[in-house]
């Protein structure tokens, strides 16, 4: 049981880190050209940029069905993605894109600090000077709750 939990978590870890790597890197990157959808605005439902989402969804779901017959570890790291894609998709494009009109701006200082943090990293439509880009880790600053 507790391997379960700590393989699932290992997943759920790996996607901040390794997408904060890859938003800051590649993303502001080499891969801006699709990227930079998202920073501009659109009026389409869908962006470029939710091609990212297609990559990152299709890894989870390749892990858990090569674990799935003996439920190994595959199986788990691809539910802990599974499980941070399900949150992000619910932060991100439902709370602070409200690409979904479901929940009103988070009161919560947790989910606070989150949406300001986002809301700073889309202070500009550019490729450079962007801050703040991972979704839980986020930097201090933002959770700061007197006003300034």
């Amino acid at each position: 049981m507790f391997l379960t939990f700590a393989y699932v978590a290992l997943g759920f870890a790996a996607m901040e880190f390794s997408g904060w790597f890859i938003h800051k890197y590649l993303m502001h990157g080499p891969l801006w050209m699709i990227h930079k959808t998202h920073h501009q605005p659109s009026h389409s439902f869908f962006e470029w940029n939710d091609l990212f989402s297609l990559l990152f969804g299709s890894i989870a779901v390749g892990l858990i069905f090569l674990g799935a017959e003996s439920f190994d570890f595959r199986f788990w790291m691809g539910m802990g993605i599974s499980m941070y894609g399900v949150l992000y998709f619910v932060l991100h494009d439902v709370l602070v894109h409200r690409r979904f009109r479901w929940l009103s701006k988070p009161t919560h200082p947790l989910l606070e600090g989150i949406y300001k943090a986002h809301q700073a990293h889309h202070k500009t439509n550019q490729k450079k000077n962007a801050v703040s880009f991972g979704l839980f880790l986020v930097p201090k600053e933002f959770f700061n709750t007197k006003e300034k």
